[in-house]
C-alpha cells in the first residue's frame, strides 16, 4: 500500500483516476479547490479543499500525511482561453506546479505523476506525433505544460532516487462505463461533451470551428481517447514508479483519428437526434491534424487500452449528460 497525493482529483479526468485507484489498496487524498471539480466526483479517499496557491496548507497536508506519490492533475486546460488569457495559465499551470514540485522534493515525496498534453507538440508534420520528435507548442496552454515536463526532468537530474511519469494526453472524451463518474463542468470546450448537450437540448445549436483544414472534410483531426482507458494508463504508471521504474514520457492515445465532422455523424447516430451545427472560424492555436504514435506507453508502462470505440466512447458521454438534466 502507498500513500497518494492526487491534486486536481475532483475534476473530470482526475474523478476517473480517484474512482478506479477505489479498486486498490492504496491510501489517497485529494486536494482541490473545485472550481472546476466537484464534490460529489471525489468516490474514494479522503478531500481536502484547497489552493494549490496555498503554499502552507499544501505543505502542512504533506507533511501529515507522508505521502509516497503524487499524481498532478490541478491545470488550465482551455486552449483559447491560454490565448486570451496567458497569465492565468503561467500562474497555475507553471508557478503552482513548480511550488508543488518543491514541496514533494522538500518533503520526499519522491514518485510524480505529471498530466501534459499533446499541444506540446504545436503543428508536427504530418499531425503524427512521437515521444522523441521536437516540441513546438503554439499555444499558452502547450507551453506551460511543456515548462512542468522540462521542471520535472531536471529535478529528476538533480534529485537522486525522485521518478516522474509524464502521460501527453491526446483528446479525452466519454465517462465511466459503468456511470459512475463523468464529465460534469458547464464550461467545458470538449467535442463530444458539446456535441451531447446540443443533442440533449441543453444547447440550441453548436459550432464547428473551420472547415478549410487541409483534411479530408476540411475539419480538424483528433485521437480520441476514452477517459477509463486514461484512467487505467494513471494506474499503470503509479504500479511502474512503485516498482522502481525510471523516469519515463509516455503518449497516451489510439494511434489513429476522427475529424470533428465524422464525430459530430457518431454524435447524431447514438443520440438518433439530427441536431443543428453551424459552421465558424477557426479557434486560435488549434492545430490541424494531432494524432499519436502510442506504442511506447504499452512497451514501457504494459497499458492495454479496452475501449477504443468512439461510438462507446460516445455513447457513455451521452448517457452521462442524461445523469445531468
Amino acid at each position: 500500500m502507498a500513500k497518494i497525493l492526487i491534486t486536481g482529483g475532483a475534476g473530470y479526468i482526475g474523478s476517473h483516476i480517484v474512482n478506479l485507484i477505489g479498486g486498490t489498496d492504496h491510501e489517497v487524498t485529494i486536494y482541490d479547490n473545485l472550481s472546476t471539480g466537484r464534490k460529489e466526483s471525489v468516490l474514494n479517499g479522503d478531500l481536502v479543499v484547497g489552493d494549490l496557491e496555498d503554499i502552507s496548507k499544501l505543505e502542512a497536508l504533506i507533511i501529515e500525511k507522508k505521502f509516497d506519490a503524487c499524481l498532478h492533475f490541478a491545470g488550465s486546460i482551455i486552449v483559447p482561453e491560454s490565448v486570451t488569457d496567458p497569465l492565468k495559465y503561467y500562474n497555475n499551470n507553471t508557478q503552482n506546479t513548480l511550488s508543488l514540485i518543491n514541496l514533494c522534493i522538500k518533503h520526499g515525496v519522491n514518485k510524480f505523476i505529471f498530466s501534459s498534453t499533446a499541444a506540446v507538440y504545436g503543428m508536427a508534420p504530418g499531425g503524427i506525433c512521437s515521444e522523441d520528435m521536437q516540441v513546438e507548442p503554439i499555444n499558452p496552454y502547450g507551453k506551460t505544460k511543456l515548462m512542468t515536463e522540462w521542471m520535472l526532468q531536471d529535478v529528476a537530474q538533480a534529485h537522486e532516487g525522485f521518478e516522474f511519469v509524464i502521460l501527453r494526453y491526446f483528446n479525452v472524451a466519454g465517462a465511466n462505463v459503468d456511470g459512475r463518474v463523468g464529465q460534469c463542468s458547464p464550461l467545458s470546450t470538449h467535442l463530444i461533451k458539446i456535441a451531447c448537450e446540443t443533442a440533449l437540448g441543453k444547447r440550441e445549436k453548436m459550432y464547428v470551428f473551420g472547415d478549410d483544414y487541409e483534411t479530408k472534410d476540411g475539419t480538424c483531426i483528433r485521437d480520441y481517447i476514452h477517459v477509463d482507458d486514461l484512467a487505467s494508463a494513471h494506474i499503470d504508471a503509479l504500479t511502474y514508479l512503485l516498482k522502481g521504474g525510471k523516469s519515463t514520457l509516455c503518449n497516451c492515445g489510439y494511434g489513429h483519428g476522427f475529424t470533428v465532422k465524422e464525430v459530430l455523424e457518431v454524435v447524431k447516430k447514438v443520440s438518433g437526434v439530427n441536431f443543428k451545427v453551424e459552421q465558424g472560424p477557426r479557434r486560435a492555436g488549434d492545430a490541424p491534424v494531432l494524432m499519436s504514435k502510442a506504442e511506447k506507453i504499452g512497451t514501457v508502462l504494459g497499458w492495454k487500452p479496452k475501449y477504443d470505440d468512439l461510438e462507446l466512447i460516445v455513447r457513455t458521454a451521452l448517457e452521462w449528460e442524461k445523469k445531468l438534466s
